[in-house]
C-alpha cells in the first residue's frame, strides 16, 4: 500500500463468530422463506437519488455537513463524498398516476436542495460522474463525517494490501493509483427499489439483470472521469475498480471482485445471500445482540442484521434486500445500474422503462433468461457501457435464436413495447405510461443520451479553442442550467 500502512481493527475472533452468525442468518432466511412468512403489500417501489454539489465554476463543492444542517428534512443525508447527498423517496405503491406524483415530489424536493445549497455557494448537478472532478480532490480528507465511511476504506485496503488502481481505456484513458476508495464518491447514481413476494423474487432479479443493459444504453450519462472521456457510462467499470479489495494475485487466479454483475440466473432470493457469503470475506464483521434463530423459534422475525450489513459490502447491480417493517419481513430488488439525471422527467422515464420492463419480462410464459445465457447478458451489460445508446445488444429473435441488434432498435421494436405491457399490467395510468415511454421512445429516436449530450458539447468547446478544464466548466454550467429546465435531455440544445 505504499507507505501507508492501515490496521485491521478486527481480530480472528471477531471474523469467525460473525461468519458464524452470517450462516444463522441465512438459515433463519431459508426457514422464512420455506415457511412463506413474508406478508404485506407488493409492488411497492422506492427510489433513492445521489447527487453532486457543485460551486458557481462547476467544480465540487465539499459542504454537505452545512447542507445538511440548514435542511428541515429528514429526506436528505450524507454520502461518502463531502459534495455529496442522497435523497430517500417514500415509497408507493406502483399503480395510478405513480410517476406524475413521484416527479411532482422529486422536483419539490430538488428544488429545496438546491435552495439550501446557495447559502454555502453551491447548486446541485444530477450526473452520473461530476465531469470536473480531479483525481487530486479524492482524498480520504474528503470523506463525509461518518465513521463507517473510514472503517469501510480501512477494511478495503486492509484486504487489499496495497494502492488501488484505475485503468480504464475509452475515447482516452485514465491510469491512476489511489491510497483510498474517496474516489467512489464521484460516482453518483440513481436506486430504484420493488418490493416483490418472495416466489416472485427470482423471476424479477433475473428480468432486472437481462434489462440492464437496455436501461444502461437508454441512460447512460457518466461519460468523463477526472476530467477523461472514456465510456458511454464510465461509472459501472470505474466502481468496479475502486471497490476491489482483492490483491492483484487474487484477481489474477478469478476470485470475483466486490462489484458483480453474477454469474448464473437464480431460482430464490437465498442463492444470492449465500454467494456472498460462499465469495466475499466480510469488511465489516460486526455482530448485534440477536440471535435469529432464537428469534425464529420464539415466533419472531429475525432483522438479520448482519446478513444486510454484509449484503451492503457486496455491490451488485441488483442488490437483494432483506428487510422487516412494522414486524414483517420483506424482499426488494435494489436496481443500481442508473446515474443520476439529466432531470426529473429523464429520472422518472427511466424508472417508467425499467419497472415495466422488468414486470413483463418476469411475466413471461417464455422467460427471457431460458433463452439468454447469463454471459450474454453480462457482456450486453459493458457493451452498452461502453457505446450507450449505440451498442450492439444480443437478444433472442422470433425464431428462437440469439440476434445481435442495435441498442436503439431493439428499444424502440421490442422492449418498449414490453414495458408499456408491464405498466399496464401493475395498473399505472394510460397517461404517465405514454407520457414517460415517450422520453425513451424520443432518446431512441434522435440517438441522444446524456452521455452524448456532454461529450457533443464537450468537443464544441474545445473545437472553439477552449482547453480541457474550461471546457469541462462550461459544460458543467450548460448542463446545470438545463437541468433545472426539467426538458428531458433528447430536446437540449447542443450548443453552449
Amino acid at each position: 500500500m505504499g507507505e501507508k500502512v492501515v490496521a485491521d481493527r478486527f481480530d480472528l475472533d471477531a471474523r469467525h463468530r460473525f461468519r458464524a452468525r452470517l450462516h444463522a442468518c441465512l438459515e433463519a432466511l431459508e426457514t422464512l422463506l420455506r415457511e412463506n412468512r413474508f406478508a404485506g403489500p407488493r409492488d411497492r417501489i422506492g427510489l433513492e437519488v445521489e447527487l453532486c454539489l457543485a460551486d458557481a465554476r462547476g467544480a465540487p463543492r465539499m459542504v454537505n455537513e452545512d447542507v445538511l444542517a440548514r435542511m428541515a428534512s429528514g429526506d436528505f443525508q450524507s454520502e461518502l463524498g463531502q459534495f455529496t447527498l442522497e435523497l430517500n423517496m417514500v415509497p408507493r405503491r406502483l399503480s395510478g398516476r405513480v410517476f406524475d406524483d413521484l416527479a411532482e415530489e422529486l422536483r419539490i424536493a430538488l428544488g429545496y436542495a438546491d435552495r439550501m445549497a446557495g447559502e454555502f455557494g453551491a447548486a446541485l448537478v444530477p450526473t452520473g460522474v461530476l465531469p470536473t472532478i480531479t483525481a487530486e480532490q479524492m482524498a480520504p480528507g474528503t470523506f463525509s463525517a461518518d465513521d463507517r465511511y473510514t472503517l469501510l476504506n480501512d477494511q478495503i485496503m486492509v484486504a487489499r494490501g496495497e494502492r488501488l488502481s484505475v485503468d480504464i481505456s475509452g475515447t482516452e484513458t485514465l491510469r491512476e493509483t489511489f491510497e483510498s476508495i474517496a474516489p467512489e464518491s464521484a460516482c453518483t447514481s440513481v436506486q430504484l427499489h420493488l418490493q416483490v413476494t418472495p416466489e416472485r423474487f427470482a423471476p424479477t432479479w433475473n428480468a432486472a439483470q437481462a434489462a440492464a443493459a437496455a436501461q444502461i444504453a437508454v441512460g447512460a450519462n457518466a461519460p468523463f472521469v477526472f476530467g477523461r472521456e472514456l465510456w458511454h457510462e464510465s461509472r459501472p467499470p470505474f466502481f468496479l475498480q475502486i471497490t476491489d479489495s482483492r490483491p492483484p494475485e487474487h484477481a489474477a487466479q478469478g476470485v470475483r471482485p466486490r462489484t458483480w454483475f453474477g454469474e448464473r440466473w437464480i431460482d430464490s432470493a437465498a442463492d444470492l445471500f449465500e454467494e456472498n457469503i460462499r465469495y466475499f470475506p466480510a469488511l465489516l464483521p460486526l455482530c448485534g445482540e440477536e440471535e435469529p434463530l432464537d428469534v425464529l423459534d420464539a415466533g419472531g422475525t429475525p432483522l438479520l442484521s448482519e446478513l444486510a450489513l454484509h449484503n451492503g459490502t457486496v455491490y451488485r447491480w441488483n442488490r437483494p434486500v432483506y428487510a422487516v417493517a412494522d414486524g414483517t419481513p420483506h424482499l426488494r430488488v435494489e436496481n443500481r445500474v442508473l446515474s443520476t439525471g439529466p432531470t426529473v422527467t429523464d429520472m422518472v422515464a427511466n424508472a417508467a422503462f425499467y419497472y415495466g420492463l422488468v414486470r413483463a419480462l418476469a411475466d413471461a410464459e417464455q422467460p427471457v433468461w431460458h433463452r439468454l445465457p447469463f454471459a450474454v447478458a453480462e457482456d450486453n451489460f459493458f457493451a452498452a457501457c461502453r457505446h450507450g445508446i449505440g451498442a450492439e445488444l444480443t437478444w433472442p429473435g422470433r425464431t428462437g435464436g440469439l440476434e445481435p441488434r442495435p441498442a436503439a432498435e431493439l428499444v424502440l421494436d421490442v422492449l418498449l413495447p414490453l414495458a408499456a405491457d408491464g405498466l399496464d399490467a401493475f395498473g399505472v395510468a394510460a397517461a404517465d405510461r405514454d407520457h414517460y415511454l415517450g422520453v425513451i421512445e424520443g432518446r431512441c429516436r434522435r440517438g441522444v443520451t446524456g452521455a452524448g449530450w456532454q461529450t457533443r458539447v464537450y468537443h464544441q468547446a474545445v473545437a472553439d479553442g477552449a482547453d480541457r478544464n474550461d471546457a469541462l466548466r462550461a459544460l458543467v454550467r450548460r448542463y446545470s442550467e438545463l437541468a433545472r429546465s426539467d426538458a428531458p435531455v433528447h430536446s437540449w440544445p447542443d450548443g453552449t
